[in-house]
């Protein structure tokens, strides 16, 4: 479950790495899978060695975010396990999170990594169609 000043790894392109929670919207104590957040960017990601001062795509470009950032998000994956209606119990690694604006678009254009298949009920089917896997 997810609550103020929980820490997420952000798994799309949009620039930040790591991103901590302000905010559950709602009105929840804790939020899960799919349920929307407030955001604020701690950590940048850095696009490599093609992105270093000698080149022509520079870092500012490339991330769509910078750190202090306050941004929208949808969580994707939580460490605390959930028992969806079958019965089966699912938990993930880590907690991770996807980046969106106020209409609730994905900023970046892909997503790393496994997400849960939750976000199809809370009808976030954009994400789930950028996403390589849904389990």
């Amino acid at each position: 479950m997810i609550q103020l000043k929980t820490m997420l790894n952000c798994i799309d392109n949009s620039g930040a790495a790591v991103v901590e929670c302000a905010k559950v919207l709602r009105m929840k104590k804790a939020a899960g899978i799919g349920d929307r957040i407030v955001v604020v960017v701690q950590k940048q990601r850095s696009f490599g060695p093609e992105s270093g001062p000698g080149s022509s795509v520079s870092i500012s470009a490339a991330n769509k975010v910078r750190r202090g950032d306050i941004r929208h998000a949808v969580i994707v994956r939580t460490a605390k396990q959930h028992q969806r209606p079958d019965g089966s119990v699912v938990k993930f690694d880590d907690n991770a999170c996807v980046l969106i604006n106020k209409s609730g678009d994905p900023i970046g254009s892909r997503i790393n990594g496994i997400v849960g298949a939750e976000l199809r009920n809370k009808k976030w089917s954009k994400i789930l169609s950028l996403a390589p896997m849904h389990l």
